[in-house]
């Protein structure tokens, strides 16, 4: 997974900065592939970026809940009042 969030990543760089070529020298499609390049960053590589980063994760440990718990035992450990 880890190469090919890589190699999506360089795919998705060579599009945008083709792109910026085609915008620089005034090509008529510049714009199209600029975006094109936008839409699979947002809908392509951060969801899969997302999932391999937390697909074994337990995702109670990020609840607000949990972190208020711990916020109050490090102040008691510190003798500061919350």
């Amino acid at each position: 997974m880890k190469k090919l969030l890589i190699i999506l990543f360089i795919i998705i760089l060579s599009v945008l900065g083709y792109g910026f070529y085609l915008k620089n020298i005034g090509g008529d499609n510049a714009e199209l592939i600029i975006g094109i390049g936008v839409v699979l960053t947002a809908f392509v590589l951060m969801p899969l970026f997302i999932y391999h980063r937390y697909k074994d994760k337990d995702l109670k440990n990020f609840q607000f809940k949990n972190f208020r718990e711990e916020l109050e035992k490090f102040h008691k450990k510190d003798g500061k009042d919350f």
